[in-house]
């Protein structure tokens, strides 16, 4: 096959699962420029993407909404058919995912050999127990994987540093700048929201920390209610910030201590330390925060890993996984990894 002129990647799951696949896109950029670059993605993900000088344009299905049923996705692949891609990167595993680039009649189509539609792939690529960013990265070894060293990357503008700027005139810029990311869409991924406030509290008064809640719409209450506990100095952004804003404002901040979800992700894309919290899942999986000056807390317990992505409920009923995780545990590693104080002259 010769050098593809135009690709399309698609990654349909979750937000943090888009963010991780920046790099497979930034890859298959420069490996195969001047071609074109095509993402599709959720609607929820798409902010994120918006300012990527790699992606030529981003493609929306709204498989959960609009675009939901076979009608939809034929008409998608109807469309992506008039675009004549020559390569599709896969490294979303579901079937509906390989059958839209195979109903596209898209010539060449590689994904994981994991991946619920396989048999629909011209090319099947080992689904790995690497890093989900290396795994990724795999997808292209078929055709002349890139050794570029990548790191996923968010783009934001300038009306989205000032709108981070305007949140920080609030706060006192003395003090230091930490985020925490108290939601998840799975409730057994959550470390207690007291536990979150209590670990506020300690970094206010003895680390002299100004603390940055953030989070989505549907974090704003949780986040509300840490806020409340914790007191001055709290600042409860959820719901009122773009991912790229919010990407903005992380990489403002020293650290970030998150429950395994997106913006864990999210802060690893910018100059964030990322404190990750592991409950039901585990690192193995490959969604730990990627690269250097990171870390995990996590507990060793028989019963983990009790599923692939979290449940609302714990199996045993006892959420061990989260509950024998300390605040004084989660403090002592944010101080270790905090930069020294600069000295007053």
């Amino acid at each position: 096959m010769s050098a593809p002129h135009k690709i399309l990647m698609v990654q349909t799951a979750f937000i943090g699962d888009v963010i991780l696949a920046t790099t497979l896109v930034e890859a298959a950029h420069r490996l195969f420029d001047p071609g074109e670059v095509h993402v599709m993605v959720i609607p929820a993900a798409a902010n994120v993407l918006e300012k990527n000088p790699h992606i030529q344009r981003i493609w929306i299905f709204d498989k959960r909404g609009r675009q939901k049923g076979l009608r939809a996705l034929w008409q998608l692949a109807a469309e992506l058919r008039r675009e004549n891609f020559d390569l599709a990167l896969v490294p979303h595993c579901s079937l509906r995912s390989a059958a839209l680039v195979w109903l596209a009649k898209i010539p060449r189509r590689i994904g994981f050999n994991r991946s619920a539609g396989a048999f629909l792939f011209t090319d099947r690529v080992r689904y790995s127990g690497q890093h989900e960013v290396e795994r990724n990265l795999d997808l292209l070894r078929p055709i002349g994987k890139s050794s570029h060293p990548f790191q996923p990357a968010i783009y934001w503008d300038e009306a989205d540093a000032a709108r981070v700027a305007q949140l920080f005139a609030a706060a006192s810029p003395s003090r230091r700048k930490i985020a925490l990311a108290p939601g998840s869409v799975w409730a057994t991924k959550r470390w207690p929201a007291e536990r979150f406030a209590a670990l506020a509290s300690r970094l206010l008064s003895e680390s002299d920390a100004e603390i940055f809640l953030i989070g989505g719409r549907e974090d704003a209450q949780l986040c509300g209610r840490i806020q409340a506990l914790a007191g001055a100095h709290c600042h409860n952004t959820a719901g009122m910030l773009t991912l790229r804003q919010s990407a903005a404002l992380l990489d403002q901040c020293e650290v970030l201590v998150s429950n395994d979800s997106a913006p864990a992700h999210l802060a690893v894309a910018t100059s964030c330390r990322v404190l990750a919290i592991f409950g039901p899942t585990v690192t193995r999986f490959g969604f730990a925060p990627y690269g250097e000056g990171h870390g995990v807390i996590e507990k060793d317990l028989p019963c983990r890993p009790c599923s692939a992505h979290g449940s609302q409920k714990c199996p045993l009923g006892t959420h061990a996984c989260m509950l024998e995780i300390s605040v004084e545990e989660v403090f002592a590693r944010i101080l270790a990894m905090l930069k020294p104080a600069p000295a007053l002259l």
